[in-house]
């Protein structure tokens, strides 16, 4: 089990690297690979790579350290992942203190099985000293924001950004939030059955839930003895794995049986199905998505949830869509810098800079425009992300209010977060360190009628 899981760990790290892909899809394109479905090799797998990834800064800046005049770039990638996730395990994992010695051959013995000795030989000089040097030195001589991005693992401009939008201690409490994994949420389908049913269900098959309170459907997974995909409540549709706050992203849109409904970004199909059910199956759901591969598994989702209203479109929202109605409510959650999902993406720390936030808000603007035309008089506009930049949210809802005299903010039900920041208060924010889930921006908007 221990090679397998190493060996996915290394090839899994090595394609996040090469493609900039995240931590799911590069273990799942590695396992399929490797021909590797072991569950506790995936779970162990899954676990080193999202733990060593989350804490990439001060793990490389370790390695560097050690490695001078040497830098860990100048190595193969196979080698960059190995000891990558040999000081993390070795080092981190145990905070730095007790020496596992025998531990550490077993996993060099591992990893010349896995990449080869000859591969391996011109770091070997370096693997004694990243088990006994100490993490000291890093953290002299560095200013204030980079070393509570060292010590927490953010990158420092982010830092600097959080600093300045929510203060020193608020920001301090969301970056050591993003230190942990968030919990697991789970929406009921009453598409497929009532709560009491469903709730029957997965007590066989002991699945331990508890309800959320100021949400519907949505219950945070206490305990499960087998993966929660693994389950014949999952395969037969009485539950999607689903943010709390993406959860609220529907509750927020509350439509009635009946309604047109445009779902831009719609892929991979949280949304859709979500609003299907709330619709109880009756109106007409387009969902609109440029990717084919993640509309493949919209598909796959749609067909497991019982969905039936739904239509799938392929299309980039960038451009005017290819859609000729008049919508009820058009929701649109666009791509964005999951700056609020660092917990549970955390790769996506270091493939981000603060230029990144800036091009993010204009495709999220072409976007806003293109959703607009599609609402009709006295209809709604959702406008959702997981991005806790001011940039992607609030700024862009004041430059699209200002273009849009015809739309206006409207109070949103259920309050669970917190009011929008730059005195929008219709607006509702949440937190990683305050709501237990993905940091969240929803809008809510309404156009005039003539």
């Amino acid at each position: 089990m221990l090679r397998e899981a190493w060996s996915l760990a290394i090839e899994a790290l090595s394609w996040m690297e090469k493609a900039q892909i995240s931590e799911r899809l590069a273990i799942a394109r590695t396992a399929k690979q490797l021909e590797i479905s072991d569950i506790d090799a995936l779970r162990f797998a899954h676990g080193l790579v999202c733990e060593t990834v989350r804490r990439r800064n001060l793990i490389d800046r370790f390695i560097n350290e050690v490695l001078k005049p040497k830098s860990i770039n100048e190595f193969t990638l196979g080698v960059q992942s190995f000891l990558r996730l040999y000081v993390y395990q070795m080092r981190v994992a145990k905070n730095w203190g007790k020496l596992d010695v025998e531990e550490a051959k077993n996993i060099v013995q591992l990893a010349r099985s896995i990449l080869g000795w000859r591969t391996l030989h011109s770091v070997e000089p370096f693997l004694g000293l990243l088990l006994t040097e100490s993490p000291n030195a890093i953290l002299k001589s560095v200013s204030d924001e980079e070393r509570i991005g060292l010590l927490t693992f953010h990158p420092t401009w982010f830092v600097r950004y959080c600093f300045k939008l929510f203060g020193r201690k608020e920001a301090i409490n969301m970056f050591e939030a993003n230190l942990k994994a968030p919990p697991t949420y789970i929406r009921f389908n009453t598409l497929k059955g009532d709560e009491n049913e469903i709730l029957a269900r997965l007590a066989e098959e002991k699945v331990r839930v508890k309800k959320i309170e100021g949400l519907r459907y949505a219950y945070k997974v206490l305990g499960t003895k087998t993966p929660l995909t693994r389950t014949k409540s999952f395969s037969e549709g009485l539950f999607y794995i689903q943010d709390k706050a993406s959860c609220y992203a529907a509750e927020v849109a509350n439509p009635q049986p009946g309604t047109v409904l445009l779902d831009v970004c719609a892929a991979p199909g949280a949304k859709t199905t979500y609003l299907a059910q709330l619709m109880q199956n009756c109106g007409a759901i387009y969902s609109v998505d440029f990717s084919r591969r993640r509309l493949g598994v919209w598909k796959s989702e749609v067909a497991r949830m019982g969905v039936e209203i739904a239509e799938p479109i392929i299309a980039d929202a960038c451009n005017p869509l290819p859609v000729s109605i008049e919508a009820d409510l058009v929701i649109l959650d666009p791509p964005c810098t999951s700056t609020g999902a660092f917990a549970k993406l955390p790769s996506a720390k270091w493939r981000l800079t603060q230029r990144s936030v800036e091009k993010m808000a204009e495709i999220q603007w072409q976007m806003l425009e293109n959703c607009a035309e599609k609402v009709k008089p006295g209809g709604t506009l959702i406008y959702s992300t997981c991005s806790i930049t001011i940039e992607e949210n609030e700024m862009l809802i004041e430059r699209f209010l200002k273009w849009h005299p015809e739309f206006s903010l409207t109070e949103i039900t259920p309050k669970i977060g917190l009011p929008g920041l730059r005195n929008m208060e219709k607006c509702q924010r949440l937190y990683p360190h305050i709501h237990d889930c993905n940091g969240f921006f929803i809008v809510k908007l309404l156009r005039s009628k003539p």
